[in-house]
């Protein structure tokens, strides 16, 4: 089985990288593909709540808690400080299933990029200028911009899956 594609929102902080990412899946969604997503956080955080059975269970040392219903599973599998596992394992131990993987974040990685730009922030772009990457694919901007890739309209969504799919996708009968 060939490796999942990904394709990664990029942008600075609070130009709307989550919204884009919602309309994004469930635009994907609705043309019957199978989607992930993976958010990158820099800071440590926690899906458990604490006093919950499945929080008392990590906080007595289970180095991995699942949490299982009928409609989705959950898991805390606790990693050693300074060994998070990379991307390339977290992906094939768990998007296997998948027929594309969006995230949000990985800016400076090789992942292919759609980065967002809002005139109103007043930054530069993130991969082109100074930091020219050669994996962006696409700008989704509220304003014209001159570049060497696409400018979609940032609420161009129909716009930006048929990039993803043209580029990514095989078609779904």
């Amino acid at each position: 089985m060939a490796a999942v594609p990904i394709v990664s929102v990029v942008a600075r902080s609070g130009t709307g990288k989550t919204t884009l990412l919602v309309k994004l899946i469930v635009e994907l969604k609705s043309r019957g593909y199978r989607v992930g997503a993976i958010k990158h956080d820099a800071h440590t955080f926690d899906i458990d709540h604490e006093g919950k059975d499945s929080w008392r269970l990590t906080q007595a040392g289970a180095d991995t808690t699942l949490i299982i219903s009928a409609e989705k599973i959950a898991l805390v599998k606790q990693v050693a400080p300074g060994t998070e596992p990379s991307f390339e394992e977290t992906v094939a131990a768990y998007c296997g299933d998948l027929d594309i993987l969006l995230t949000e974040g990985f800016k400076h990685g090789p992942l292919p990029k759609i980065e967002i730009h809002r005139h109103a922030c007043g930054h530069p772009l993130i991969c082109r200028g100074d930091n020219h990457d050669p994996a962006l694919i696409a700008v989704a901007a509220d304003c014209p911009l001159d570049l060497d890739v696409p400018v979609y309209d940032l609420n161009d969504t129909q716009g930006l899956c048929d990039l993803i799919v043209t580029s990514f996708l095989p078609d779904i009968d």
